[in-house]
């Protein structure tokens, strides 16, 4: 079993199962965004966000419409990958990737005075190896809409949309069809981006065959590996979970705002921890979200970047209002997928206590792959930058040394290093 296999038998007449023909006068692709409020400066990338009309899905355009942002790999797109992230939640925005974690461009670090934050360029960006399309999903999520939310808000039903906004997104940009392609996500979505996978997969009969790249943190740990949550209380009140480096200040601080959120579910923590009002600690990785939210709701930023006015309210990083849970776990797509040979890297920050590595470990183990490359040091400029191992199906799973759980937000070097080995076949 491989993950990742080409099929170079299979040939080209079965593409239109995935794309149904357009007239080249019916394209509408999405604006192009040559400057953003903040970033002194054109944007030395290319970045495209959703045209007037988004992308429209459901039976009719009107019914939802999706928010998405796109940039262009930095070294070759038309040779590139092709890469469509999730970000995690679930329902929070694509800003989130962009800014904070993969993408080209960070916030400066500095005391808010009330204007709108700066914007800087980051060097580890994935977009140095991969176009990628940030997208706005499930519907309600950062900037895109719908007529009625709450009827469109599911695991299976993010599945579907996922699939759907592909297909529609490759019809207005048929230039990256042959472009090989892959499925990302953090967080919460490890759970739903398997089953995309899948989907995806049953209506592909084209030659480049679509291969995952998953940042698998399943929520649900191995039971035989639970704590009660007495002793977790106990031994992690004053911790951040996320981070569990990060002094405990920055948790009290959110606390303060927010309750006891132990009484809460993860993703209810982690949203609340997003929605504050109050200006953290700029020490604090929460400093960046405050930021992150003082920038979307600038006017002048919602007008560089092409949104339709009236559609949505005041931008929050996530919304998981009304969300239904139905994928209790990731387990059994992977099997599927393994069938199929599909590759996948799998990575954990080691210092990630609301989702450890070693409950990653577990369930990695139970699907009973045997290893190629056991347990070892993966290094960058000498140093130890995490461990890995190597299955027989082409299933690559590594930890970060000592970052949290969105792992590139700590270690963005690394994870940079790791990426752009993993996706360009090379041994971590």
């Amino acid at each position: 079993m491989r993950w990742g296999r080409k099929n170079p038998s299979v040939t080209m007449p079965g593409r239109s199962s995935l794309l149904s023909p357009v007239g080249n006068e019916d394209l509408q692709v999405g604006s192009k965004v040559e400057v953003l409020p903040g970033f002194e400066g054109p944007l030395p990338f290319e970045l495209e966000t959703g045209n007037n009309r988004y992308v429209g899905l459901g039976e009719t355009d009107d019914d939802m419409q999706v928010f998405y942002f796109f940039i262009k790999s930095e070294n070759d797109p038309a040779k590139d990958p092709l890469i469509l992230w999730l970000t995690g939640g679930p329902g929070c925005s694509s800003i989130s990737a962009l800014v904070l974690q993969i993408g080209p461009l960070a916030f400066k670090i500095e005391e808010y005075n009330g204007s709108l934050p700066n914007l800087i360029l980051k060097p580890q960006s994935w977009t140095k190896a991969s176009s990628i399309i940030f997208v706005d999903l499930p519907l309600g999520s950062g900037f895109s809409y719908a007529k009625n939310v709450t009827a469109h808000r599911s695991d299976w039903k993010l599945v579907h949309h996922t699939h759907q906004f592909l297909r529609k997104w490759l019809i207005d940009h048929p230039d990256f069809i042959s472009n090989e392609f892959y499925m990302g996500g953090d967080s919460y979505s490890g759970i739903p981006s398997p089953a995309i996978v899948q989907e995806i997969s049953k209506g592909i009969h084209w030659r480049k065959i679509v291969k995952e790249n998953l940042y698998l943190k399943i929520l649900e740990v191995n039971r035989a590996q639970v704590i009660s949550i007495t002793i977790k209380r106990q031994c992690l009140s004053r911790i951040d979970t996320y981070y569990i480096l990060d002094s405990y200040f920055c948790k009290e601080d959110t606390l303060k705002k927010n309750g006891d959120m132990w009484r809460r579910s993860l993703t209810q923590k982690f949203e609340s921890s997003l929605n504050y009002q109050l200006v953290p600690d700029k020490r604090c990785k929460t400093y960046t979200f405050f930021l992150l939210t003082q920038w979307a709701n600038d006017e002048s930023v919602r007008k560089a970047l092409h949104l339709r006015e009236g559609t949505t309210g005041r931008w929050q990083r996530c919304n998981s209002h009304g969300y239904e849970y139905e994928i209790s776990s990731s387990f059994e797509f992977h099997v599927n997928l393994s069938a199929k040979g599909y590759r996948s890297l799998i990575y954990s920050g080691d210092h990630d206590a609301a989702v450890s590595f070693m409950s990653t470990q577990a369930w990695i183990r139970a699907l009973n792959y045997s290893i190629v490359d056991d347990w070892r040091p993966w290094l960058l400029e000498g140093q130890v930058a995490g461990y890995t191992r190597t299955y027989s199906n082409q299933m690559t799973f590594a930890t970060v040394k000592g970052s949290g759980h969105t792992a590139s937000v700590f270690k963005p070097d690394e994870c940079l290093a790791m990426f752009t080995r993993w996706i360009t076949n090379k041994s971590l």
